[in-house]
């Protein structure tokens, strides 16, 4: 039986001018009950749709900050 570990990822793969593109668009998981957003490059931030739609801040780790970073932002140190 597979395990459940909580990661998700969306990427964007393919071909662009005989060229191969690969890369990360957003890496979330979800440890100790807390969303930590690993990588976001969206233009709007996975953070602040997240909060449209109901999770509170303190249940979201801006993880690609520094932990000594994110006890200056708004959001869960960890």
């Amino acid at each position: 039986m597979p395990r459940r570990r909580h990661r998700y990822q969306v990427i964007h793969a393919g071909w662009s001018n005989k060229r191969r593109v690969y890369g990360c668009v957003l890496h979330l998981d979800i440890k100790n009950e807390k969303i930590w957003i690993q990588h976001d490059g969206t233009e709007g931030g996975i953070a602040n749709e997240l909060i449209s739609r109901g999770i509170p801040k303190k249940d979201i780790v801006l993880a690609f900050h520094s932990p000594f970073k994110r006890q200056f932002t708004e959001f869960a140190v960890g």
